[in-house]
């Protein structure tokens, strides 16, 4: 029975895909007496979660007393964009909530659950969870990892080979290029080295469904870039650019981060991301 329930829960989930941003995706569904009376979903960054989207959304409210909640994560208890949730199930009336996933961001890790057992509130876990993690693969590998989410894209020849040195070499066609630039979407950065600037001068977006456009990301340390103004990242300032370099450069556009490591590493790199809460990459 709650399976049945979580996997609804999971199913309204889905519809915040890439509107959520650094949040994860939530759904929610409220049961009293064997039927469903509301359901809902974290919709888009900032904006009401899962379950307090699922109480506002009940016809009946008066039938929210003694009902259970099903929700793909555990409830907040703290206060962000959004009041916590564990607040407005309380005040909902709701007797039990059957939580597939614990969270993993230490502003909840527990709390949220504990909260809610403290008020008389019965409480299940890890129904579904399997199915309730893989809603969030970069969120969960954030947090438990302290690491942004990596994914390396890469075009090779038969021979083994990604491109004629010096040259813009194309290896791929065009249908490929288009999923390539819908799966950037997924993802909160993308990250080049100088010489796919120097020599592409992409803009570096993807195709434009996710609610933020990902923040491009620069690996040069030398700062050969900066003598190249006409390029694409300097001129297009719809998304971030984050510029890793040993060279201070001044009167930088405003959409530009110059970052200075003292010690130029994929580890320092992918630290400095995640201290940047850059979830995927």
């Amino acid at each position: 029975m709650h399976e049945n329930y979580m996997a609804q829960a999971i199913a309204e989930a889905k519809k915040g895909f890439r509107q959520t941003y650094t949040n994860p995706l939530v759904g929610a569904v409220i049961v009293k007496n064997g039927h469903v009376i509301a359901r809902g979903a974290h919709l888009q960054y900032g904006h009401e979660h899962a379950e307090k989207n699922a109480i506002l959304y009940c016809e009946a409210p008066e039938e929210l007393a003694n009902s259970t909640l099903y929700v793909t994560l555990e409830p907040c208890h703290h206060t962000g964009k959004q009041p916590p949730c564990t607040q407005a199930i309380v005040e909902a009336g709701i007797k039990k909530v059957v939580v597939g996933q614990l969270d993993p961001n230490p502003l909840v890790a527990g709390k949220g659950l504990e909260f809610l057992k403290s008020q008389g509130i019965e409480v299940v876990t890890q129904v579904l969870e399997n199915e309730a993690r893989a809603l969030n693969p970069h969120y969960n590998f954030y947090h438990e990892h302290k690491r942004s989410y990596v994914v390396l894209k890469q075009a090779v020849s038969l021979d083994g080979k990604i491109a004629v040195l010096g040259k813009r070499t194309a290896l791929t066609d065009d249908e490929t290029n288009r999923f390539v630039h819908d799966e950037r979407d997924d993802y909160q950065a993308i990250l080049v080295g100088a010489d796919t600037v120097l020599i592409d001068n992409p803009q570096l977006f993807g195709a434009g469904t996710s609610l933020y456009p990902p923040v491009r990301v620069i690996l040069d340390e030398t700062g050969r870039i900066f003598d190249k103004r006409e390029l694409q990242i300097f001129k297009n300032q719809s998304a971030p650019v984050y510029i890793f370099s040993r060279r201070q450069v001044a009167n930088l556009p405003a959409h530009i981060t110059v970052i200075a490591l003292s010690d130029f590493s994929i580890a320092n790199i992918l630290q400095a991301l995640y201290e940047k809460k850059i979830q995927s990459v």
